[in-house]
């Protein structure tokens, strides 16, 4: 099943709220830079199109790349950010297994496996190729001490209209 990942409370965004987001469209697509949460597209966008595979990951279909916490030998630390990488891959520096795998709580976070560790998203918005558009740094936090409000999500999965 394929949707949007999107933060539960729409903070400064309440028409559509905010979605995981991989930066850039089209052909621009930037695999280089982390994640974010971007106001939340209508319809499914490809860089907005997610599946939680059998695995636990979050899987980015149409590229075949997968939410990856920033990270160094399959450890992450608080704040690290949340990058698109190949899934599963094993490079120097980069076990991205364990950095892939994550629990998604009854509460609504998305714990890295293991970790502690929640996606989170930062206190500021701004705006990206127009005034109208939003986006917010997207990170891993302490679950513990995270704000609800900036780490709580739900998985909505695309329904295309009539």
């Amino acid at each position: 099943m394929v949707g949007h990942l999107r933060l539960q409370d729409n903070l400064d965004r309440p028409q559509d709220g905010y979605c995981l987001d991989v930066v850039g469209s089209g052909q621009y697509i930037r695999f280089d830079l982390p994640l974010t949460a971007h106001n939340c597209k209508p319809g499914l966008y490809q860089d907005e199109a997610v599946a939680i595979d059998a695995e636990s990951r979050i899987q980015f279909v149409a590229y075949g790349a997968c939410a990856t916490v920033a990270g160094l030998n399959g450890r992450a630390l608080p704040g690290a950010a949340v990058v698109p990488r190949q899934c599963d891959e094993k490079t120097p520096f980069m076990d991205a297994r364990p950095l892939q795998r994550f629990d998604f709580r009854a509460d609504g976070l998305i714990e890295l496996r293991g970790s502690g560790l929640c996606l989170t998203v930062g206190n500021e918005s701004d705006w990206t190729f127009e005034r109208t558009h939003r986006w917010r740094a997207l990170f891993v936090a302490r679950c513990a001490s995270a704000v609800p409000a900036l780490s709580r999500w739900k998985f909505v999965a695309y329904k295309p209209g009539p």
